[in-house]
C-alpha cells in the first residue's frame, strides 16, 4: 500500500525586536528601483507593515544561534523601518513580524531573495482600474488616492475612466481580446450599449484602430472647436444642461458636445437675439444664418456708409498699445520660450487694437429704412454682421431710371429670390442619397449633386483665372468679340457684361471653402484700394500701372465666370437650356486647361457629406475601385450605406481622385491628315435631360 506524501511544514512566523535584525549580504537587490525608501516608510506609517520580513538565524562558528537574525529578502522594508527608527517614529526594539527559516536550510539565502522578487506578479491593469474605482466608491478622493500611490490625480482619473467602460468589454480585454489602446478609445463615451455596438462593428471592419473607435463613438457629437460652440460658448452649453465627452488619453481640443439638439437651440436663440439687436438700428429686414450662402447678396445694391473717425484719445491709445507690443516683441524675440502671461498680454493688445480700428459705420436713415443686414457666424465663432443691402423690390422707383434698371432686375431676380432667405430651405444643401441603396448597376449622379460639385469647381476656376491675368484678358476679349460680331452665339462661360455669378444650388459650406476664402480676401484688398466715389474711379484706374490694371481685370472677370451645371427646369424659363449649359461647360474646360486648374490643390476632397452620401453604394464601390483598386473596395462592400460613405472618405482622403464631373477633359492631338480640328468632347454629366 502506497504511503501518503509527507505534509508540508511551513516556516514559523514570529515577532522579532527590530534591533536584533540586520540586512544580509545575500540580498540580491543592489540597484535602486521603484518607490523610494522615504515613500515606503510613509506608507508603513499609514498602513503598517503589510508583508513580513524573510529572516534566517545568525549562527556562530560552532553553528549555534546567536539570537540575531539576517534579512536576505525584504531589505527595502528593513531600510524603511530603519529610517522610521532614526526619525524616532518607531521604537528601536519594536517587534517586527518575520518568517524565520530553519537553521541548516538547504536552500541558500540568495535564492530566497531572488525568488521573492522574481515570482512577484504585477496586478493586471484591469485589476488596478477596478481597485481604484472601489476606493472611490468607498469615499476616497482621486487626489488622496494619487498621494497614497505616488502618482498624479490625472492618472487616477484615467484609471477610473477605464473602469467605467462596459463590463462586457472589460471581460474581452481581460482575455486579451482587445488592446489597452482600444480600451482607452472606448472611454470617450459613457454609453455602454454604444460601446458594445461599436466593438461588434469592428468584427466586420478592416479598420480596428483606436482612432477609428473614437471616430465612431463621436460621430453624432459636435467638436468643441466647432464655430457654433465657440459662438454660444461651451460654458453656456454646459449651464443649459449639455454634456461634454472628453478623451483623457489623447488631445481632444476641448472634447465633444453630446447634445447637438441643445446646441442648435442655443445657436438659434443667440442669433435671433443678435438679429433683434441689429434690427433695432432701423433696418427693414435682418436675415440670420449659421452659414451665409456664397451669393446671398447677389442682385442687391450695397449702400455706402461713413466710417466714424477716431477720436484723439483713441489714436493715442493705439500708439501706446503698439509701442507696448513692439517692446514685448523685441524683448522676447530671441527667447527659446515665451511665458504664458506674455502670450496672453500680446493677444490682449491685438484684440484691443482691433476693437479700436474696426470703426462703426453710419448710414443715412432713409437708406437704412429700405435696406437690410445679414447676421451669421464667422469661421472662428465670432458674430458676422453685414449691413446695408437693398433688395431689388425695395429700390425706390425713379421714373427716369425705371427703363434702365428694369432689364437687369428681371435677369437676376430669379436667382436672388431663390438664394436670399432667412434660413436654408428643406432641400438646401442636403444629400439626395442618405438611405440604404442596394440597387445593382451604376446610376448617374443626381442633378443636385452635379450642381453642387460644379458650383465648387466654378469657384476654384474663378480663383485660378484670377491668378492668370493673361488668360483672363483673352477670356474677356473672347466674350466681347462674341457680343460684337456673333450675335446668335454665346459659347463663353464668362457672363459679360460683368454680372457676378450666383448659384441656384450650392453646398452648405461653400463660403468656407479655400477658393471662396481666397476670392473674398482678394475682393477686400481691391475694395480698400478703390475710391469710394464712382466719379473718381476713372482717374484711380489711370493711376494704376499695367500690372495692377491687369490683376484688377482678372479679378473682375473671374467673378463673372459661371461653370455650374445648373438643374434644368421641367418647363423652359427662357434663361437656361440644356444646349446653353453644355456650351458653357465646354468653354469652362478650355479655360481650365489654360490655367492648369487643379481641384485637389484647390482643396476639394470627396467627403461623406459632400459626395458619397449622395451617390449609390454601387457608385461608391466603383469610385473606390477606380481610386485605390479592388482590394480596397472589397474592404467596405459589406457595410451599410452610411458606414460605407464614411470609410470611402477615409480611403480616398489622400488619393487625388476626382469624380468625372470635376475632371478637365484632355484633348488628344489630331492627326495631320484629319481635315477638321476635333471639337471638345461632350460632357455626359453636364446637365439633366429636359
Amino acid at each position: 500500500m502506497a504511503k501518503s506524501p509527507k505534509k508540508l511544514s511551513l516556516s514559523p512566523s514570529r515577532d522579532i525586536p527590530f534591533d536584533l535584525l540586520e540586512l544580509s549580504q545575500s540580498n540580491v537587490r543592489r540597484i535602486k528601483a521603484g518607490v523610494s525608501i522615504g515613500e515606503l516608510a510613509d506608507d508603513i506609517v499609514r498602513r503598517t507593515l503589510l508583508q513580513s520580513l524573510n529572516v534566517r538565524p545568525i549562527v556562530d562558528e560552532e553553528g549555534q544561534e546567536t539570537g540575531r537574525f539576517e534579512i536576505p529578502a525584504g531589505g527595502r522594508r528593513f531600510r524603511a523601518l530603519e529610517l522610521l527608527v532614526k526619525q524616532k517614529r518607531l521604537a528601536k526594539d519594536a517587534p517586527v513580524p518575520c518568517i524565520v527559516q530553519r537553521v541548516g536550510e538547504t536552500v541558500c539565502a540568495e535564492e530566497d531573495s531572488y525568488a521573492e522578487n522574481a515570482f512577484r506578479e504585477q496586478l493586471h491593469p484591469l485589476d488596478q482600474f477596478r481597485a481604484m474605482k472601489n476606493m472611490v466608491d468607498k469615499g476616497n478622493k482621486a487626489e488622496a488616492i494619487a498621494a497614497h500611490f505616488m502618482t498624479t490625480p490625472a492618472v487616477v482619473r484615467q484609471r477610473l475612466k477605464l473602469a467605467a467602460v462596459s463590463p462586457k468589454l472589460h471581460e474581452i480585454y481581460a482575455e486579451d481580446g482587445m488592446t489597452l489602446d482600444q480600451l482607452m478609445a472606448f472611454t470617450v463615451s459613457d454609453d455602454h450599449a454604444r460601446q458594445e455596438q461599436v466593438w461588434e462593428l469592428l468584427g466586420h471592419s478592416f479598420n480596428r484602430s483606436a482612432a477609428f473607435i473614437r471616430q465612431r463613438l463621436t460621430e453624432n457629437t459636435v467638436r468643441a472647436q466647432d464655430k457654433r460652440v465657440r459662438f454660444v460658448t461651451i460654458d453656456a452649453y454646459v449651464a443649459a444642461g449639455g454634456g461634454v465627452a472628453r478623451d483623457l488619453f489623447e488631445a481632444d481640443d476641448g472634447g465633444w458636445l453630446t447634445d447637438s439638439a441643445l446646441l442648435d437651440r442655443l445657436v438659434d436663440e443667440k442669433l435671433a437675439s443678435e438679429a433683434v439687436r441689429v434690427g433695432a438700428e432701423g433696418w427693414k429686414w435682418v436675415t440670420t444664418a449659421i452659414d451665409l450662402p456664397w451669393s446671398a447678396t447677389s442682385g442687391m445694391r450695397e449702400i455706402a456708409g461713413e466710417e466714424v473717425p477716431m477720436t484723439e484719445d483713441e489714436e493715442l491709445q493705439i500708439v501706446a498699445l503698439q509701442e507696448e507690443a513692439d517692446a514685448l516683441d523685441e524683448q522676447w524675440s530671441q527667447a527659446d520660450s515665451i511665458p504664458d502671461e506674455v502670450h496672453l498680454r500680446m493677444e490682449t493688445i491685438a484684440a484691443e487694437i482691433k476693437a479700436i480700428t474696426e470703426r462703426p459705420i453710419i448710414f443715412e436713415p432713409a437708406e437704412v429704412a429700405i435696406a437690410g443686414a445679414f447676421v451669421s457666424i464667422d469661421y472662428d465663432g465670432s458674430l458676422s454682421i453685414e449691413r446695408g443691402y437693398v433688395q431689388p423690390d425695395d429700390e425706390p422707383v425713379v421714373e427716369s431710371e425705371e427703363a434702365e434698371h428694369g432689364a437687369g432686375a428681371e435677369e437676376t431676380g430669379d436667382d436672388s429670390d431663390r438664394m436670399v432667405s432667412g434660413s436654408s430651405g428643406p432641400d438646401q444643401g442636403q444629400p439626395d442619397g442618405g438611405e440604404e441603396d442596394d440597387e445593382d448597376g451604376h446610376k448617374p449622379l443626381s442633378d443636385r449633386l452635379i450642381a453642387e460639385l460644379t458650383a465648387w469647381r466654378t469657384l476654384a476656376l474663378q480663383d485660378a483665372i484670377a491668378q492668370e491675368p493673361e488668360t483672363a484678358y483673352i477670356a474677356v476679349l473672347h466674350a466681347a468679340v462674341l457680343d460684337s460680331f456673333y450675335h446668335m452665339s454665346r459659347e463663353s462661360c464668362l457672363q459679360i457684361n460683368v454680372h457676378r455669378a450666383s448659384f441656384a444650388v450650392q453646398p452648405d459650406d461653400l463660403r468656407d471653402s479655400a477658393p471662396a476664402q481666397s476670392i473674398a480676401a482678394r475682393n477686400a484688398q481691391w475694395e480698400a484700394r478703390l475710391p469710394d466715389s464712382a466719379d473718381e474711379l476713372w482717374e484711380a484706374l489711370l493711376a494704376f500701372d499695367e500690372g495692377e490694371r491687369a490683376s484688377l481685370l482678372a479679378h473682375c472677370a473671374s467673378l463673372a465666370l459661371n461653370a455650374q451645371a445648373e438643374i434644368i427646369p421641367k418647363y423652359d424659363n427662357g434663361r437656361i437650356s440644356v444646349h446653353s449649359v453644355a456650351k458653357r461647360l465646354a468653354h469652362s474646360h478650355v479655360l481650365a486647361r489654360a490655367v492648369g486648374l487643379d481641384l485637389v490643390t484647390a482643396g476639394w476632397r470627396p467627403t461623406a457629406a459632400g459626395y458619397f452620401q449622395s451617390v449609390t453604394k454601387t457608385q461608391i464601390i466603383a469610385d473606390v475601385t477606380a481610386a485605390r483598386g479592388p482590394e480596397f473596395a472589397g474592404m467596405i462592400d459589406h457595410l451599410k450605406k452610411g458606414d460605407m460613405a464614411r470609410e470611402a472618405e477615409k480611403l480616398l482622403e489622400d488619393s487625388a481622385w476626382l469624380p468625372e464631373i470635376l475632371r478637365t477633359p484632355v484633348i488628344e492631338p489630331v492627326d495631320e491628315g484629319d481635315g477638321e480640328q476635333a471639337a471638345p468632347e461632350a460632357i455626359e454629366y453636364a446637365v439633366a435631360a429636359e
